[in-house]
């Protein structure tokens, strides 16, 4: 049953009143403390306490061999629940077979390890007394459901475990219900759509599916309260309807908003939304989340947000964390955001399936343009599997839809050769669940069924690539690039320069420890690709290959093609992309943004005497022991002539070692600055740790990333370090996580410190032979 209500209301000019009511009844608690594992594997270990998010193992920081098998979870606890309540538990995500037992008792399975389920556990507890869940979880290889190819031959990983966050949820009996759980077509839960969205106005509806498990029918109303990011708040009401005895019934509301706050990646402007249900003069369920208003458009000439033309530079990222795989924390999976947007980027593709909520959270909060993916790499199955991979479909646009960030759906397999008939059923599936405008759906293949071709740029071929298509029909979208061209192809445009090259000298498959020449080579390979990209007249934007390095299952090594390595440390490449954002583009304070200039170089006897500065700036000076080397503008050549900022290229006779200092200006102004300073003998630590405007989550579980560098006394990290490290905690709640003690890479070595809580400080200490111990103190 469906009822259609209008309401208009005039945002901060009228706000409605209804009386008081009681507190809200619906309540949502983390339920990932307290439980026991074991894995099925040799002769039954004993249970171990964990706490979720957890993976099944915790593996080499170059996975080999992963665990695949069978583990065990379980969890005594007692809850209090009357006659009048509903108890769920909603997984986030769990890898990649569940099964859920409630007191003995099977009451659900779940396939497929990247979307949530929720399990009604209301007649299964013994309330009051205690109870006991058990979930039997399978992350083997599986052909019937996503993505289907056995984890030997992928080219990422799937960790197994529970990942991602449970939650307890108790409800009245007359509630809102969880979008996936319903699985009702573009029904179930909370649906927010804006149509009509102009500067003085927008307008649109809230959808809301609500069941009476009552045994009595039900008279209601639902209250609706708009609050903007500056805490002004505007309430209305539907009017009066009833529900009949154990029905579902939705409701659609219109709304208008007079002067929208509207979403953008420089102003990503959030509205949370309160939706209450009212019985009897009480708040006996409510729904909370967060919304933004924005138009996104694929137009002839273009993609348009918020009626202005934008170019989408962005990256790729996958989810993985070093030895923990996925099981992250939500403030891990905003730290990476941060550093994403921090990079110069304001788009991410998923690759290659749908990550946390948490990470899409971040990206509503940040400004980042998302392309959402469904879970697929060249594996095409049976028709299980592609009945799966519609209801995969399904449940993606169900728990997404409502973020702004996501612009494009990825309804199609990576790299994989689909039927026709699976492709046009993909699609109608998903405007099924996202049934209004503007949705737009992508696929690797130029099929008429999707509306917006995304090919990797090495799917064509050097010189033009993807530069001289004229269809006409579809947009292009450079899913990837950077990589794969230059590692299998070869196919830079500068062979007769780099001819003296080896292959792996070419590649953009770099790790820190390969030096500057290498980190400058892959720099020049991911400037060089994007400029070309920006030379095809239907490209609507890229996504570089990649973010940060990862594992992959077929592969006994790291894919290497990051600009950040997998400990999220920066290499030359990332000061390339960050230069490429506008320095008149100012972000929230806590990300960088303004004027900035990096020198790409050690400055050791052995680094290049052509000097590669990246900046946003229209001039760049730079001094060689306060000496002016020279002052330059950008280099515009073939290789960055489309480029929104070419880099500067300075050229020095003769090594001297010092200091190697470069000013950037705007309009003659000195606006930013860097110095790089000759490496002298190793003598100390240096310990930090990164939290990327996240602070440490002081009552669940969380994990950052600590450095130790190793560096001169001037403090100036030694680039050819290797030195062991051992880390050591004095004080505090907390683990170290990796291999202790580590040999420093270029100069750094890394653990990952996985916090319990934050109640008291954590010291931790750093030590290597004869170098200076390093100590840190981490508090809430």
């Amino acid at each position: 049953m469906k009822l259609i209500f209008k309401s208009i209301f005039f945002l901060f000019l009228i706000t409605f009143s209804f009386g008081k009511v009681q507190a809200q009844s619906r309540t949502k608690i983390n339920f990932g403390a307290d439980w026991e594992f074991k894995r099925e594997e040799g002769s039954s270990p004993n249970w171990e306490k964990v706490t979720i998010p957890h993976t099944n193992r915790l593996e080499k920081l170059v996975v080999i061999k992963q665990f695949q098998g069978t583990s065990w979870y379980q969890k005594k606890f007692k809850t209090e629940a009357s006659k009048d309540q509903k108890t769920f538990l909603y997984f986030e995500g769990v890898m990649q077979e569940a099964d859920v037992w409630i007191n003995d008792k099977k009451v659900a399975n779940h396939k497929g390890g990247y979307l949530p389920f929720t399990v009604d556990v209301t007649p299964y507890l013994n309330s009051n007394n205690e109870n006991t869940i058990k979930v039997k979880v399978n992350n083997e290889d599986n052909p019937d459901f996503l993505p289907g190819k056995p984890l030997k031959d992928l080219d990422f990983n799937y960790y197994g475990g529970i990942y991602r966050n449970v939650y307890l949820i108790k409800t009245s009996k007359l509630y809102i219900t969880d979008a996936v759980a319903a699985n009702k077509v573009a029904g179930g839960g909370v649906y927010v759509n804006f149509e009509n969205i102009g500067k003085d106005e927008a307008s649109g509806s809230i959808q809301v599916h609500l069941k009476n498990e009552f045994e009595s029918d039900k008279n209601t109303f639902l209250k609706f309260i708009l609050t903007d990011n500056k805490g002004k708040k505007a309430e209305f009401k539907s009017e009066n309807f009833a529900i009949k005895s154990n029905t579902d019934f939705t409701l659609v509301q219109k709304i208008s908003v007079k002067k929208p706050k509207l979403w953008s990646i420089k102003n990503p402007n959030l509205y949370q939304l309160e939706v209450q249900v009212i019985l009897d003069n009480k708040i006996v369920d409510s729904n909370l989340l967060k919304v933004g208003i924005r138009k996104s458009e694929l137009k002839a000439d273009g993609y348009y947000l918020n009626d202005k033309k934008i170019y989408l530079n962005g990256t790729n990222e996958h989810q993985e964390y070093p030895y923990l795989g996925y099981a992250i924390s939500d403030e891990a999976q905003y730290r990476d955001a941060v550093k994403i947007k921090n990079a110069g980027f304001d788009f991410v593709r998923l690759s290659h399936y749908p990550h946390a909520e948490a990470f899409l959270n971040a990206c509503d909060e940040l400004g980042i343009l998302v392309m959402n993916s469904l879970t697929g790499w060249q594996f095409f199955g049976n028709e299980t599997f592609q009945k799966n991979a519609y209801q995969d479909i399904r449940d993606m646009a169900r728990r997404d839809r409502n973020h702004p960030s996501i612009i494009f759906w990825e309804s199609s397999l990576n790299e994989t050769e689909m039927s026709e008939t699976f492709m046009k059923e993909a699609t109608k599936t998903l405007k099924e669940e996202l049934p209004f405008a503007h949705n737009y759906s992508a696929s690797w293949i130029d099929n008429e069924n999707y509306d917006l071709f995304i090919p990797a740029r090495q799917h064509a071929k050097a010189p033009d690539y993807w530069t001289k298509y004229s269809k006409g029909n579809r947009k292009i979208f450079i899913a990837e690039y950077g990589d794969w061209e230059y590692y299998a192809q070869n196919a830079g445009f500068n062979q007769t320069e780099f001819s003296n090259l080896k292959e792996d000298e070419r590649t953009s498959r770099q790790l820190r420890s390969n030096g500057e020449k290498r980190l400058l080579q892959q720099a020049y390979n991911f400037q060089e690709a994007s400029n070309s990209n920006r030379k095809g007249a239907e490209t609507i934007g890229e996504a570089n290959w990649l973010m940060f390095d990862y594992n992959r299952g077929y592969s006994p090594d790291l894919e290497s093609s990051g600009i950040s390595d997998i400990f999220r440390i920066p290499k030359f490449a990332y000061y390339f992309y960050q230069s490429q954002r506008d320095a008149n583009v100012v972000l929230d304070k806590k990300l960088a943004s303004g004027p900035m200039v990096n020198i790409a170089n050690y400055w050791t006897a052995e680094s290049p005497l052509n000097v590669t500065v990246y900046s946003n700036c229209d001039e760049v000076a730079l001094y060689l022991n306060d000496l002016l080397v020279a002052k330059e503008r950008p280099f515009i050549g073939g290789n960055s002539d489309k480029l929104q900022h070419a880099p500067f290229i300075f050229k020095i006779e003769k090594f001297k070692a010092g200091t190697l200092r470069a000013e950037g200006f705007i309009n003659g102004k000195k606006v930013a600055s860097n110095v790089v300073r000759t490496p002298e003998t190793a003598s100390r630590i240096e310990l930090s740790y990164d939290i990327s405007s996240k602070a440490v989550n002081p009552e669940y579980p969380d994990m950052v990333f600590v450095y130790a560098k190793i560096t001169d006394a001037n403090g100036t990290v030694i680039p050819t370090a290797t030195s062991e490290v051992t880390f050591a905690l004095s004080e505090g709640n907390a683990e170290i996580i990796g291999q202790n003690p580590i040999n420093a890479e270029a100069g750094i070595a890394t653990i990952i410190l996985k916090t319990k809580d934050l109640k008291n400080k954590i010291v931790l200490k750093a030590s290597s032979g004869q170098l200076k111990d390093s100590t840190i103190s981490i508090t809430k």
